[in-house]
């Protein structure tokens, strides 16, 4: 970026560093550098100049303390074309009690944009030990996938930022597997199976929905990589899953034939298509719609269990 840029976002819109040294030389700081990024990428979505400005400043405030630098800043000079080594990221311990979606996504944000993958790992683990899967999705990992991940989600080839997305998909999948444990005594007799239709990109919200059932104790058979029809079907047929959810985030070509499909020979599980891909007019009339991750797992729970809850 031309010194000059940063010289009038810092005078314009505050997005300056977050401290000056002697002379000419402005330094800017891990948080200040993930500031930028960010404007950056609100630029390229089509925002104005002040909104992307807002937007940055929303994520990473110059005062809540989300991020410290260690001695050495984390960019080069403004004005002199001299670089020093990242700085690295790392979480600051919240000055006010349990730290709420919000400060959660800020930080998540922050790491994501440096590409530190330890430090997400270590958010990603603390949310969702903390606010428990279904509401670290919702409330914060979905939105900071959806903000930082959007041109791979829409199918496009080297778009900006498709690096950082990539990326945080794989700390977050692992993050999930991790909030998944096998479970000893499960309340359910037969397993729920769990996928996604065959031309599905995201199966994020699959592994999502099997950690939210694996929290109520429920055991599932998940399917995460998109399979062929027919192997769908042979799985169903050998296993006889007390349930089948099969997760569609954009409308798929084959979803209702496939419906179709296992619900022949001697499946006597409920059948359930969730996630926003699907319209109940085109389902099969033994196919239940359920919407989003959350509704699924409670509509699984009760259909399964009469609404018990685990111990």
């Amino acid at each position: 970026m031309a010194p000059s840029t940063l010289r009038t976002w810092d005078r314009r819109y505050g997005l300056g560093p977050s401290r000056h040294t002697g002379g000419r030389h402005r330094r800017y700081g891990a948080a200040d550098v993930v500031r930028l990024e960010m404007m950056q990428r609100a630029l390229l979505r089509g925002a104005s100049t002040a909104e992307a400005a807002r937007f940055a400043l929303d994520q990473v405030p110059k005062s809540d303390g989300v991020l410290t630098a260690e001695s050495e800043p984390a960019s080069g000079v403004a004005g002199n074309g001299a670089g020093t080594p990242p700085a690295r990221i790392v979480p600051v311990a919240e000055s006010e009690g349990t730290p709420g979606p919000p400060r959660f996504a800020r930080r998540l944000s922050a790491a994501a944009l440096a590409m530190d993958v330890r430090a997400m790992q270590h958010l990603l683990t603390e949310v969702i030990g903390t606010l428990g899967v279904l509401d670290a999705w919702e409330g914060v990992i979905k939105p900071v996938v959806g903000a930082l991940d959007g041109g791979r989600r829409e199918g496009t080839n080297g778009s900006e930022g498709s690096e950082v997305g990539y990326l945080l998909n794989e700390c977050v999948f692992a993050a999930l597997v991790r909030a998944t444990p096998m479970i000893e005594q499960p309340r359910n007799l037969r397993p729920v199976l769990i996928g996604c239709v065959p031309e599905e990109m995201d199966a994020l919200p699959v592994y999502v929905l099997g950690a939210a059932l694996a929290e109520r104790r429920l055991a599932t058979q998940l399917f995460g990589r998109p399979i062929p029809a027919d192997v769908l079907a042979a799985a169903v047929r050998r296993s006889a899953p007390a349930a089948v959810v099969l997760w569609a985030d954009r409308s798929p070509a084959v979803g209702p034939r496939l419906f179709t499909r296992l619900a022949r020979g001697r499946q006597r599980g409920r059948l359930f298509a969730s996630g926003p891909g699907w319209r109940e007019p085109d389902l099969p009339p033994k196919v239940e719609l359920v919407g989003g991750v959350r509704e699924a797992a409670e509509r699984v729970e009760y259909v399964l269990l009469g609404g018990g809850k685990a111990e």
